[in-house]
């Protein structure tokens, strides 16, 4: 990662449901900091046990 952040938000999602509307909450996010903030970089993450499906989506952002 080769851009400076003063921040970290993680959203993250394990029910079938919750993963299909990160997407949303992830833009609702967006739309509510975005005069504040700057997204540098991105990381998704998936991982899975016999039970569970976790999505990880991590934005690590500046302050603007």
């Amino acid at each position: 990662m080769s851009a400076s952040y003063s921040g970290v938000k993680v959203f993250s999602a394990t029910k079938a449901r919750e993963r299909e509307s990160l997407g949303e909450r992830i833009t609702d996010w967006l739309d509510a900091n975005t005069q504040d903030i700057e997204v540098v970089d991105t990381v998704v993450t998936q991982s899975s046990d016999r039970e569970f499906h976790c999505l990880t989506i991590t934005l690590f952002f500046r302050a603007r």
